[in-house]
């Protein structure tokens, strides 16, 4: 059974989805209508060079307006999506941290026994060097 949350934003979600629709159908009926006003101009006009290339570039841009249609329906889950990851992404802060420490620790004990292991024997050899000749 939805919650009362889950089904408000579905509902949300489904009028988001209703008006990005109805304004694709809108661009791409005002993208037909300018189309079919520049063919009539065409026909009427000097300048019928220039206005020729205008409904291939208004038509061509057709494609790019349904994928851009696409891509909008699709927002809502990829931003859900990464909002989801984000909050993930914070709750293991306080791990790498932890980690982050452990790591320092260990790193400092080695250094820490590696130095004194190479104490001892170094003074031993600084012994046993014939004095400086003058």
């Amino acid at each position: 059974m939805a919650s009362p949350t889950t089904a408000a934003s579905g509902s949300s979600s489904s009028r988001e989805g209703t008006a990005k629709a109805m304004v694709f159908d809108q661009i791409s009926h005002t993208i037909q209508s300018t189309s079919n006003l520049l063919h009539l101009m065409q026909q009427s006009s000097p300048s019928q060079v220039q206005l020729t290339k205008l409904p291939k570039n208004l038509l061509a841009k057709t494609t790019t307006i349904k994928n851009t249609g696409q891509v909008l329906e699709q927002m809502p889950q990829v931003i859900s999506s990464l909002d989801a990851h984000v909050e993930n992404g914070l709750q293991s802060v306080p791990h790498l941290r932890t980690v982050s420490q452990l790591l320092a620790n260990m790193e400092s004990c080695q250094l820490s026994s590696l130095s004194q292991a190479h104490l001892p024997e170094k003074e031993p050899e600084m012994g046993k060097q014939p004095p400086a000749k003058h």
